[in-house]
């Protein structure tokens, strides 16, 4: 049911029962002139019935909601045809033939946000609104109705926001999901979908959240961030930004692994800014979050199954596909279960210059992961194969961490040097030195290179990508 049917609906059922209450043959005018009547319990008129009951309103925030349900009543039912913009431009003029019309309540204070809140409902998403529109804000996480928090400066706060009920809730997920062709409801309680800006969202609803419908939108920013932004913010230094460039630009494969909301998207989105705009560039996302700017760009997005159960398209179908796709670069967005082998394979196989994320604590705990991974492909493979296949395709994995002071760092650039024995050899190139903590709170610490060159330098001057040698000691 759209949010239109929705609130037309609901605003039927509480009309409904109006004739129970004074008889169906009642009049204004018979109602009004009964002795013992007060102004509090005179009949009035409303848009789409020729009668209906007074309640007294004492507490003046019951006034406000009062008057703000009774005017999206009217917009929903009187004006559902005209343009938004029109409606919104008289929002002033509806709102004081709501107050003439209905005597027993009175003009609320705070009119400018009464019409704020009235605008978000019809053209935004609700109450939430104003925090997407907030550039500030990074996250929002919905927990019921009447509980809202949003990451600010990587730090997580309750806002003030709330939302009527769960069904108010329900009908801004609805809106959200409805234009991608998506649902939600009892018999599919999860989605995953975005919004038209790339901003993620995730939902779950009852009977699976027991608090009411959990929404959380990670936000993205209009303008991608740019490598010096992330110098800007401290992420990286200028030295890593120019190690990571020669490594794109030299085609290695790279693995981008951090914690949730560590920032790893974003690395990859500024690691994928410096493919060369001539190469063919194929994406593969769960929701369609990389910002690219080149111009040969094929976008890939996977596909949950539908009410049966039946047609879903994942990572790995994708994967094995882009294959087929004559692609220069492959971009996966999140690497979490069998497509591992997929990746590893291509990357074996001549797809040099390929990017992914995947979730670890650590280098050597992604390494760990992608063994487990390629487990799940199902394929019985052995463990010392799985180890020659990781140490083969990939060359640097980059680690990016949320610290406990809400910045986000990363904390290790780590060469794949190759398989010693059974062990892949990992070697640090830069990391993150963390000195103390100071009053506030906020950590203090570093990135330093190691003072140790990778493998592939030589390989990369050869192939006419200077990487200057002092970029790799530290400087005083």
């Amino acid at each position: 049911m759209s949010l239109l049917a929705r609130l037309q609906s609901r605003s039927a059922e509480e009309v409904k029962p109006v004739n129970q209450v004074i008889g169906e043959q009642s009049s204004l005018h018979d109602e009004a002139i009964k002795p013992g009547k007060t102004k509090e319990s005179v009949v009035e008129r409303f848009p789409d019935t020729k009668v209906a009951v007074k309640r007294k309103i004492d507490n003046p925030s019951e006034e406000y909601l009062e008057l703000k349900s009774l005017t999206l009543k009217f917009i929903l039912k009187e004006r559902k045809n005209d343009n938004l913009e029109e409606i919104v431009a008289d929002m002033d003029t509806i709102i004081a033939d709501i107050l003439k019309e209905n005597e027993n309540i009175n003009a609320v204070g705070n009119l400018d946000k009464l019409k704020a809140e009235l605008t978000n409902d019809l053209t935004g998403y609700g109450p939430i609104n104003p925090l997407l529109l907030d550039e500030e804000i990074s996250e929002i996480m919905v927990n019921g109705p009447k509980q809202v928090y949003a990451e600010r400066a990587g730090k997580i706060v309750l806002t003030d926001v709330t939302f009527r009920d769960n069904e108010h809730v329900m009908a801004v997920l609805e809106k959200i999901v409805a234009p991608l062709g998506r649902r939600i409801d009892e018999s599919s309680p999860m989605v995953d979908a975005r919004l038209k800006d790339g901003s993620r969202v995730n939902a779950i609803i009852p009977p699976l959240a027991l608090g009411g419908p959990t929404i959380t939108i990670r936000k993205f920013s209009k303008d991608p961030f740019t490598v010096k932004d992330l110098i800007r913010f401290g992420t990286l230094t200028e030295e890593m930004a120019e190690f990571i460039k020669a490594c794109v630009e030299a085609k290695l494969n790279i693995f981008v692994s951090g914690g949730t909301g560590s920032g790893k998207t974003t690395t990859l989105n500024v690691l994928s800014s410096f493919i060369s705009n001539t190469d063919r560039i194929v994406t593969i996302e769960d929701a369609a979050e990389l910002q690219l700017g080149q111009e040969h760009v094929v976008s890939l997005e996977t596909r949950p199954p539908n009410i049966e159960g039946k047609g879903s398209i994942s990572i790995r179908d994708l994967v094995r596909n882009s294959l087929r796709m004559r692609p220069d670069r492959i971009v996966i967005g999140e690497v979490r279960s069998g497509e591992a082998l997929d990746m590893l394979q291509a990357m074996n196989t001549g797809h040099d210059g390929s990017l992914a994320t995947g979730h670890s604590n650590s280098p050597r705990d992604m390494v760990s992961r992608l063994e487990t991974m390629v487990l799940m492909a199902g394929m019985d493979l052995p463990i010392r194969a799985i180890r020659e296949q990781i140490a083969g395709a990939l060359h640097v994995i980059i680690q990016q961490s949320r610290l406990k002071d809400g910045t986000r760092r990363i904390t290790n650039i780590t060469e794949v040097q190759g398989l010693e024995g059974d062990v892949i050899v990992l070697q640090d190139i830069f990391v993150f030195k963390q000195f103390g903590v100071d009053p506030d709170g906020k950590i203090n610490g570093k990135l330093v290179p190691t003072g140790i060159r990778p493998h592939f330098y030589e390989q990369m001057e050869y192939e006419g990508i200077h990487l200057p040698a002092s970029i790799f000691i530290e400087k005083e």
